[in-house]
């Protein structure tokens, strides 16, 4: 694949695809980035592209590091632990509720590297937990509280713990899972709350506080957490 070279973001991969409509630039595997554009598409229109979005960039390869310093025997969410163990090359896996770092003797977990392989295992663990848990969990308050909702989403590459659609499709970060129940609990009810009322209204919070009466207490501590993985 054709690789330009950009002063501040270093080496961008270019893939070219039929079923590629405009130019789109996002982070690959490796921390990089690439652009994906239609097949006889100029390559100029990729510079131009960083030229004019060079902060919503910035802001996408922010969101890309991992955020987490890592340590070994940590626990990951819910029922993972991270393991370390030496090896000749680098290698992370997940086997089972254990996320296996083979680590070379001349890398550690704060390497940039390291840690972008870590959170990619972690990420996969999360949702796994996250799909497990939290549909059932939705669906047990909405049940107990009188909510109706369409559906639920799963995402992670988002700011935000929840959301709800005005058509009633409800969003959850997978990040959830590193919280306390409680705190899992209060952004479930909140967003089932929007489900009635598309605001912060004080009708809205009232709702809320049906269903959990400490929700004052709750979102003040979720505010001293980050939804980032």
């Amino acid at each position: 694949m054709p690789i330009i070279h950009d002063e501040e973001f270093g080496k961008i991969t270019i893939r070219r695809s039929a079923r590629a409509s405009q130019v789109r630039v996002r982070v690959a595997p490796d921390g990089t980035l690439r652009a994906s554009l239609p097949l006889y598409a100029p390559t100029f229109l990729v510079k131009r592209l960083l030229k004019s979005s060079r902060d919503e960039l910035r802001a996408i390869l922010a969101q890309a590091q991992p955020t987490e310093r890592y340590e070994d025997g940590m626990r990951i969410g819910k029922s993972h632990a991270l393991i370390v163990r030496s090896a000749a090359t680098l290698k992370v896996s997940r086997h089972g509720q254990q996320i296996i770092v083979q680590l070379p003797p001349d890398m550690s977990l704060d390497d940039v590297n390291v840690a972008r392989d870590i959170r990619d295992v972690v990420i996969a663990a999360l949702r796994v937990e996250a799909k497990s848990y939290l549909p059932k969990r939705l669906a047990f308050l909405a049940n107990k509280y009188g909510f109706a909702y369409e559906k639920v989403r799963f995402s992670h590459a988002s700011g935000r713990w929840g959301s709800c659609s005005s058509t009633g499709t409800i969003s959850l970060n997978i990040a959830l899972m590193k919280l306390p129940f409680e705190l899992i609990d209060y952004v479930i009810i909140h967003e089932l709350a929007h489900t009635r009322f598309m605001n912060h209204s004080e009708d809205f919070w009232a709702l809320v506080s049906k269903g959990d009466p400490e929700y004052r207490a709750h979102r003040r501590s979720l505010k001293q957490e980050n939804p980032s993985i």
